[in-house]
């Protein structure tokens, strides 16, 4: 277990972050030479990230107490409770009543849907039951240019690719291009994501230890192809939805691009504001 980190003997309000820099250094989002502050809850928020991210705690793992963490990290429990709060609401750790704090999974049933945004017109993804899933290519190749650019990788670079069919109740309803950085994603074949039949994000928990922790999507209405077309069951030139996603890992390292025609004639674009 890593050593713990002292952080009580200074004001709250004037410790320095976990990533404050040294002499010369450029501290994040400052200019160089001008130390960094922030709450000290956030600052063990981050020491509580960084073991996430080391794989100290895997997906599923129940973490330490409070109390237990508080000890760790010489602060109070009350400090530890509002840097685990936050990482509950940002979906990266679950509270279970009378069990503990657990990392959180895709593999879980309100997990699982933490990115969908299509959604059937009654608002229940559960409605649908479950995809049926049709790979039709997972290959290993180099990185075009555009997907190199935005998986942070170099052209050329290896990269999968996986494309795969989504059909609901027999019906195909969603066609996906996805891109993953090579490195990352050793091993992955087509015949391990047929036989899969859980969620590609759980897989990839589970397998590669990769979790996704945020996404970003870009969304606009598009024309299909006679090859999208032919897969999904419908016209060439049929209204589709075009969602493009890129999400990230912990520290905001993007480990996907992920490209989906979406059938919308039973399905609709969700999203919650505030």
């Amino acid at each position: 277990m890593p050593s713990s980190t002292d952080l009580s003997s200074q004001p709250a309000e004037q410790r320095p972050s976990a990533d404050s820099t040294g002499p010369g250094d450029t501290p994040p989002g400052g200019s160089q030479g001008t130390p960094a502050f922030s709450p000290l809850y956030q600052q063990i928020k981050t020491l509580i990230l960084r073991s996430l991210q080391a794989g100290e705690w895997k997906p599923g793992d129940m973490i330490p107490s409070e109390l237990d963490l508080a000890a760790r990290f010489k602060v109070s429990q009350g400090t530890v409770r509002k840097a685990i709060d936050e990482l509950a609401t940002d979906n990266l750790l679950v509270r279970r009543q009378g069990k503990g704090t657990f990392v959180a999974t895709h593999a879980e049933q309100h997990i699982q849907y933490r990115f969908l945004r299509v959604l059937p017109d009654d608002g229940d993804p559960g409605s649908q039951g479950q995809a049926e899933r049709s790979i039709i290519e997972c290959r290993r190749q180099r990185a075009p240019a555009e997907v190199a650019r935005q998986l942070g990788l170099r052209t050329g670079d290896a990269v999968i690719q996986v494309r795969r069919v989504l059909a609901f109740l027999g019906a195909p309803a969603i066609l996906e291009e996805i891109w993953l950085p090579g490195h990352s994603f050793k091993g992955l074949t087509l015949e391990a994501l047929s036989a899969d039949k859980g969620p590609m994000y759980a897989l990839f928990e589970t397998q590669f230890g990769v979790r996704m922790v945020r996404a970003v999507d870009k969304v606009k209405a598009v024309a299909a192809d006679a090859e999208s077309a032919a897969l999904l069951g419908v016209q060439a030139g049929h209204p589709l939805l075009s969602v493009e996603r890129l999400a990230f890992t912990y520290n905001d390292v993007p480990m996907e691009l992920r490209r989906g025609f979406y059938r919308t004639e039973t399905r609709h674009y969700h999203n919650e504001l505030s």
